[in-house]
């Protein structure tokens, strides 16, 4: 297993499950609310006669989860110290996330919803980084605390990954833009006050170049949120959204004008090795949870455990989480003293092999578990359909796969 952790990060960690247990599983157990979490989770979560988004109750039960978090102090440990934060590394930040997805189904850590008691917060960071002192004031501190929320519009119905082909354009009308166009699953457009618009004002399709980011506010006439995408785990905040002559002023833009991508691609790294620590935590539970059950199960007079059958392919998972805990923990490190670029590559192969790794532990445990581990009963059918979309969204991995290719056969990058 890993070597020893810092004694800081391990004083974090123990202080971590001290305060969830303390705080947060005695909240999960209150008024029914282990029915989020239970067999009925997908059903308690989602009003499907609202277009399967996320019940109301689900929501405020999440957001009292980050108040309780943010009182004791993890909540921004991410964020810069100018807003109570603790500028906590990427080291730092891998090694948490592992472990909150370690343990489990749970109101500490949501993936689902992105939710969790030390927060992840990308558009606070592209607005941080990149906005004006204006757009800093309106929103930092806001997005923290939920008062604002930006959705991500970058995918369109026809682009996905190939982004720099993007049809949605923005075009000048005196000190306005007049944008124009549709994106696709939207990020979480249901409860967003502003929407992050990528559109191109200027270059040629297939160009990096010319591709603009703006900060356009969801009751401005022209934008409409027309349809949300049910998905294999719901509910779904993915919205398709249409946007008809939608006018901005020039304030609107975040960054540069022509260099949105270089904004969509800031924060990539940080959050693609923590993604993948994530998955990694939760494919280790899934490996602990079947091995434990192995143990106890006695079938023809022996227990599953004593079985090659069992062990063999639980031993290859158990193999696999080892080798890419040190990979992710190292590319971490890199990514906090080094160029990212230097580091892409290996963080495109710790994020696929993770993601991937997750689904087959969960499909794994599912066998193991016989027909109880097809159940909603046991959590392994709910890991599984929440991870696998990271296959897809996080950078598909045969995106991420060329990247890898690229660097070792030194057609980009430098050879690994």
């Amino acid at each position: 297993m890993s070597s020893e952790l810092p004694n800081d990060i391990q004083q974090l960690l123990d202080d971590i499950d001290r305060f969830i247990d303390t705080e947060i599983s005695p909240l999960q157990a209150e008024n029914d609310n282990e029915r989020f979490f239970d067999h009925r989770r997908e059903w308690a979560r989602t009003d499907f006669d609202a277009g399967g988004l996320p019940r109301p109750e689900w929501h405020e039960l999440l957001s009292e989860m980050r108040r309780r978090a943010d009182k004791a102090g993890f909540l921004r440990r991410d964020l810069p110290e100018e807003v109570g934060g603790a500028n906590a590394s990427n080291f730092e930040m891998a090694i948490v996330r592992e472990h909150l997805a370690h343990r489990g189904l749970g109101l500490h850590n949501d993936l689902q919803d992105e939710s969790s008691i030390v927060g992840n917060f990308p558009s606070f960071h592209l607005v941080w980084k990149f906005g004006t002192d204006a757009q800093r004031s309106e929103f930092a501190e806001a997005l923290i605390t939920g008062d604002r929320v930006l959705g991500f519009g970058l995918t369109e119905p026809d682009h996905g990954s190939d982004a720099t082909w993007m049809e949605t354009t923005a075009t000048r009308s005196g000190g306005d833009w007049i944008i124009n166009g549709a994106k696709r699953w939207n990020t979480g457009m249901h409860i967003a006050t502003h929407d992050l618009v990528f559109a191109r004002t200027s270059g040629e399709p297939g160009q990096a170049r010319g591709i603009t980011a703006f900060i356009v506010p969801v009751d401005t006439p022209g934008f409409s949120v027309d349809l949300f995408r049910w998905t294999l785990n719901m509910p779904t905040d993915h919205a398709d959204v249409s946007l008809r002559d939608v006018r901005v002023p020039d304030s609107a833009i975040l960054g540069e004008e022509g260099r949105g991508l270089e904004i969509a691609q800031n924060f990539v790294h940080e959050n693609r090795i923590r993604q993948a620590a994530s998955s990694l935590g939760a494919a280790q539970y899934c490996i602990d949870e079947s091995v434990a059950y192995a143990r106890d199960r006695v079938t023809f007079g022996q227990p599953l455990a004593a079985r090659q059958a069992i062990q063999w392919p639980l031993v290859e998972l158990h193999t696999d989480a080892a080798m890419l805990r040190e990979l992710i923990r190292v590319t971490a490190r890199d990514l906090d003293t080094r160029s990212h670029m230097e580091v892409s590559d290996r963080v495109s192969m710790c994020n696929y092999r993770a993601n991937r790794l997750v689904c087959e532990a969960a499909d794994r445990a599912m066998q193991v578990h016989g027909g109880m581990g097809y159940s909603r009963h046991l959590p392994f059918e709910h890991i599984y359909r929440h991870h696998r979309r990271y296959r897809i969204t996080e950078g598909a991995e045969e995106i991420q796969i060329r990247k890898v290719a690229g660097h070792l056969f030194g057609f980009t990058g430098k050879k690994s």
